[in-house]
């Protein structure tokens, strides 16, 4: 008996100290909320969601409804409270049976509603089952809007999604159960742990709440993540160029040279040996050179598209020419820089310069006119306060894009990574292709502007309007030959939007290539996965479903494919060339000094 007493005094004692000191590390992790929370940057209000003007609209919309069609409302409201109270009821008798039990649940799979406590718990069942209700009283309102011009009510649809998603009970400790289990089972540390998370996550964006997606303490640049060799033989203010070190005896005479986006880093075509393009392209025998854009800080607040292009494109094109002693380069394009690269070869069709011998285009858009999923956040409430932040900042912070393409997947990139991190405390995964994605970079004010103005509101370059350094730049004035690589399930780029630009271009020799996924995977698929397949259509005269209807399916990846219609366009073999070997200076080693350089340093 004695020993028993001894030992629960003990245990007692050894949790009074862990609450002791757990206590002490709220107190001390409370002053740094404070700390950060006081020293946070300010940004503009627009960026934070729609002005009022929607819900203003949604709001009259809605009453005109009521009047002109009141039995459909009343029997959507009928059809509501049938369903709370039915379901109140079902779980009042499960209750009263004398079993700790739920209701027959008739809600569905959802991913964010997988431990069984869900299920067969009554109170977690009952908080998802209304939850789940509710959210489908919200969406059917949205939908029963009618008098609401199509691009006002898809942004509606949008932002009441948000809405309704960041209301889920996973994302509410009270009544998350697997959250509650974890603060149970560690004696609270989970739950401070995950205040440490959340602070430091705040602490690393100036306030700004970002969640961190993977743990960016496990990848080192240049020696477990970006590790093909090779040399920076070029550095000016936009970008330095990165030539590769040849894999074979021989390649082909001309080389490849690729321009990644300036919104990402570089290296998501190289974040390992197994699934590098970089790798895979020199193991083909090419020369194979890559522009690392350099990070904008504020005195790049003038910098705009005409600057990429002339001291971006222009420059590392004369610098491969220079160094290979070659006419032409084979030009590739991923996302915004193949956008930017099809102004650049309008640009050069009208200075009579043939140095583009082809190009090959990652997910580009060129012609803006439907806008897909981002159309909520092109409106000019939006972009007014892009603007403001911009002309305030000198840059578009990395954070408000980061954001920006999170939400269009919230609970996957933004309330599913918060929910591991801040609620059970744990550290995110050591994950190459989401520490990539949060290795963001700025825009500078003017680019970016023209960008959004220009050519994804006003959709310029599709229609012909679009003018830059002196020009009048057209999709028609592309006249090489041009291979177009789109992704299926791509939300940034949809395929079928860069598939009519494509259209619209004016060489005679055009390759179309849709592989399965989306705007990462999708490229990044290399042939020893096995993985995504890919569709091809000669006809590109057809409309996009048509192309789709007709076009051949064949399993695995597109990249050999592409290679196949790159060595017809590259030239004859001759001996490798190895970086230097011009006797043009070595600056440094790849993976380079710019794409070191952090968006919010």
């Amino acid at each position: 008996m004695t020993t028993k007493t001894t030992d629960q005094v003990a245990e007692t004692e050894a949790a009074m100290t862990r609450m002791a000191e757990n206590l002490k590390k709220v107190e001390a992790l409370t002053v740094r909320l404070g700390q950060v929370m006081s020293s946070r940057e300010t940004h503009q209000q627009a960026l934070d969601g729609p002005n009022q003007e929607l819900f203003t609209k949604a709001g009259q919309a809605y009453m005109a409804e009521a009047l002109t069609n009141p039995a459909k409302l009343m029997e959507h409201q009928m059809g509501y409270w049938t369903k709370t109270v039915t379901h109140f009821m079902e779980a009042q008798q499960a209750f009263a049976k004398g079993k700790l039990e739920a209701p027959e649940d008739r809600t569905g799979q959802d991913r964010r509603f997988a431990n069984p406590l869900w299920e067969s718990h009554p109170y977690f069942n009952f908080v998802k089952q209304q939850y789940l209700i509710n959210v489908d009283a919200v969406h059917q309102a949205v939908e029963d809007v009618t008098d609401m011009e199509p691009r006002e009510k898809q942004r509606l649809a949008y932002f009441s999604r948000q809405i309704t998603d960041m209301m889920s009970p996973t994302n509410f400790l009270a009544t998350n159960p697997d959250a509650l289990q974890r603060a149970v089972d560690t004696e609270g540390e989970s739950l401070i742990k995950g205040l440490e998370n959340l602070i430091a996550d705040l602490e690393a964006n100036d306030g700004e709440l970002v969640v961190k997606l993977a743990d960016d303490k496990a990848f080192r640049l240049g020696e477990n993540i970006a590790t093909a060799p090779g040399k920076v033989v070029f550095r000016n203010r936009m970008f330095e160029l990165i030539q590769y070190a040849p894999t074979t005896k021989e390649v082909h005479k001309t080389p490849v040279l690729i321009f990644p986006p300036w919104i990402n880093k570089f290296y998501i075509l190289d974040l390992k040996e197994q699934n590098s393009l970089v790798k895979w392209i020199t193991d083909q025998g090419y020369t194979l050179f890559m522009v690392s854009w350099v990070n904008p800080d504020p005195t790049y607040r003038d910098v705009g598209l005409e600057d990429y292009i002339e001291d971006g494109y222009l420059a590392a094109m004369n610098e491969v020419k220079a160094i290979t002693g070659e006419k032409q380069v084979n030009a590739v394009g991923y996302c915004i820089a193949g956008t930017a690269l099809s102004l650049t070869m309008s640009l050069l069709k009208q200075r009579d310069d043939t140095t583009v011998k082809s190009a090959t285009f990652f997910t580009a858009l060129t012609d803006f006119s439907d806008q897909g999923e981002f159309r909520p956040f092109l409106t000019d409430d939006f972009i007014d306060g892009i603007e403001a932040e911009t002309a305030d900042k000198g840059i578009l912070p990395s954070i408000v894009m980061a954001r920006t393409f999170s939400f269009l997947r919230s609970n996957d990139l933004v309330y599913g990574p918060a929910v591991k991190s801040y609620m059970m405390g744990e550290t995110p995964p050591a994950f190459d292709l989401l520490y990539w994605n949060g290795d963001g970079a700025n825009l500078p004010a003017k680019m970016a502007m023209q960008y959004l103005r220009g050519l994804c509101q006003r959709n310029e370059l599709a229609e012909g309007k679009f003018d830059l350094m002196g020009h009048h730049l057209e999709l028609g004035d592309l006249d090489a030959p041009l291979c177009a690589i789109a992704c299926e399930t791509d939300h940034i780029a949809p395929w079928k939007d860069s598939y009519r630009g494509v259209q619209q271009m004016g060489s005679k020799d055009k390759t179309f290539i849709m592989t399965q996924s989306g705007h990462i995977a999708g490229i990044v698929n290399p042939p020893s996965k096995g993985k995504y397949g890919h569709y091809t259509n000669d006809d590109l005269g057809l409309t996009h479903e048509d192309w789709l209807e007709g076009a051949k399916f064949t399993e695995g990846s597109w990249w050999p494919r592409w290679e196949k219609w790159l060595k017809k366009r590259s030239g004859k073999m001759i001996p490798a060339r190895n970086p230097g070997d011009d006797g043009h200076p070595i600056l440094g080693d790849a993976p380079g000094n710019y794409v070191k350089k952090k968006a919010n340093h």
